[in-house]
């Protein structure tokens, strides 16, 4: 499998299973121990461009970390990861959701880019960081994943519940209300499905096979 910008703790897990994990990493940085008779394999390349990579040559992808949102091509890269993919091959991705842009916008004071946002094709955020962020609807990460070929299974929000209200709760009520959390952002997360509410999206396509 390819993993492009995920944590350590998921190629760890991914390692654990049993999977040989192809880690692009942005720079030199050290490789996450991958515990279990995994195999972990570092590459430092441009996720952007995957022209090192052969045709037809992964399982899955996992786009963690929001990293198709520094994409600002993104449908550059999404059609290099078709291309990556063994046909049957899934595409599991995380990005930032519109929801979150128009947030950073109005907290930025750029009242014109936030007036201009409902209308606008791609919509780029620029972040405290000084990175920009291609931020999108579900509509929008759908039709992205269909127009390079693959077969979209869901789109959703990766967390319905505000961070602040989890924090509240959780200080409140601790494990008990953590169980209640649990359940609730599960049933609104699929009676969601679809909707941009969340901070980010995360969505499931495959590569027809």
């Amino acid at each position: 499998m390819l993993a492009v910008g995920a944590g350590g703790g998921f190629v760890a897990l991914l390692g654990a299973a049993g999977h040989e994990v192809l880690l692009v990493l942005a720079g030199a940085a050290p490789p996450p121990d991958v515990p279990g008779p995994g195999r972990l394999v570092p590459v430092v390349a441009d996720s952007r461009s995957l022209d090192w990579l052969g045709d037809a040559c992964v399982d899955l992808v996992l786009a963690e970390s929001r990293a198709l949102s520094l994409c600002l091509s993104t449908e550059v890269t999404v059609e290099g990861l078709f291309r990556v993919l063994r046909p049957g091959g899934r595409l599991l991705l995380v990005v930032d959701s519109l929801m979150l842009g128009l947030a950073r916008l109005a907290e930025q004071g750029r009242w014109a880019e936030l007036a201009d946002a409902p209308s606008a094709d791609v919509v780029l955020v620029p972040t405290d960081d000084g990175t920009i962020r291609r931020c999108f609807w579900p509509e929008e990460l759908s039709g992205l994943l269909e127009d390079a070929g693959m077969d979209v299974e869901w789109v959703r929000p990766r967390s319905v519940l505000n961070p602040a209200t989890v924090e509240h709760a959780l200080l409140q009520g601790g494990e008990t209300a953590l169980r209640t959390l649990v359940r609730t952002e599960v049933a609104l997360a699929v009676e969601r499905e679809g909707e941009s509410t969340g901070l980010h999206l995360v969505a499931s396509a495959r590569r027809p096979g």
